[in-house]
């Protein structure tokens, strides 16, 4: 399987995370801009994803001399490693869910640095815990920049017009709560991981995890989505008979997405788990931008909501640039 022993590599693979995590959010707004309702937009979302995995797990996941390859991985892996890689697949997809409805109700600019800001602090001080790679001081120092990158992204949402925020505030709890869960699927993720070579107390290759990720991905989504496709009052037969050019929105947005956490997950051999996903949720800042610049999110926004958005990307930039130099 390919797998990388560079540092600096490393962290370009977290840099592609970054950049992954924090893009695919566009194809989401594309479809959402055309009348295609989240639920059904998500069902493509997550066959992307599936089909992304299974093909690199195939590929890079299988050929090369830098460990096991993907399929022996999956059939030498312990119990304890594949029920972690799954239960991971199955609360991302629940929190992932709930920031795509924080998304829909309060744009992106405020969804996901609340979110995922929540989520890296979480994430990351468990992953550091389980297992301690990085400099302490400028990580743990980087968390409490993006930390207050967060609380200013909610400062913006309170200080929108009254019609704007009342739809935001919504958006903020479901933000919350999906930063919550978000903050412990990586930590499942990682610890069903063996460092380096994909091998050794029953753990699998990153490429294998991701795989069963996906497993738990599918199945969650199809008792979670299923419901919420009720409760709106969507069917599968409007799924089906929809344009393919929304279905292909949702296809690649997964695909975008997969790519990214396979991505992290190679980087975390050489980076440490901590690192690799603070460094990678660094996408929040990415996605920021994106909805300020292409999606205009805050056109016309007063004086403070400005300020207040300036100083998130400030404080986000300096976390992710102390996390970066935690790796060395």
């Amino acid at each position: 399987m390919y797998s990388v022993h560079s540092p600096i590599t490393a962290v370009w693979l977290c840099v592609l995370t970054m950049i992954g995590w924090g893009s695919w959010a566009n194809t989401l707004k594309l479809a959402d801009d055309r009348g295609w309702p989240f639920e059904l937009y998500y069902w493509d979302y997550v066959i992307g994803m599936c089909c992304c995995c299974v093909a690199v797990a195939l590929s890079l996941g299988s050929h090369g001399d830098g460990g096991t390859a993907t399929v022996p991985s999956l059939l030498n892996g312990s119990r304890g490693a594949i029920v972690a890689a799954i239960a991971s697949g199955g609360l991302f997809n629940l929190s992932n869910v709930l920031i795509v409805i924080a998304t829909d109700l309060a744009g992106i600019t405020i969804a996901f640095p609340i979110a995922v800001g929540l989520a890296v602090v979480i994430g990351t001080a468990v992953s550091y815990w389980q297992s301690p790679a990085g400099k302490p001081l400028p990580l743990f120092f980087g968390l409490g920049f993006l930390l207050i990158a967060m609380l200013l992204s909610a400062v913006a949402s309170t200080l929108r017009s009254r019609s704007f925020r009342i739809k935001s505030l919504r958006g903020v709890y479901f933000a919350l709560a999906s930063g919550c869960i978000m903050g412990f699927f990586y930590p499942r993720l990682a610890s069903s991981i063996a460092a380096g070579t994909g091998t050794g107390h029953g753990q699998v290759s990153p490429y294998a995890a991701a795989v069963l990720f996906s497993v738990g991905l599918l199945t969650s989504n199809t008792i979670i989505n299923s419901v919420l496709m009720v409760a709106r009052g969507q069917t599968y037969s409007r799924y089906f008979n929809g344009p393919l050019r929304l279905h292909l929105a949702g296809f690649a947005g997964g695909c975008i997405w997969m790519i990214a956490l396979i991505s992290n997950l190679i980087a975390s051999s050489v980076a440490g788990p901590a690192v690799s996903y603070a460094l990678g949720q660094g996408a929040t800042l990415v996605a920021a931008l994106w909805g300020v610049i292409v999606w205009k999110e805050f056109q016309g926004a007063s004086r403070s909501v400005v300020i207040s958005l300036a100083l998130m990307f400030t404080s986000y930039s300096l976390g992710l640039l102390l996390i970066g130099a935690a790796a060395f």
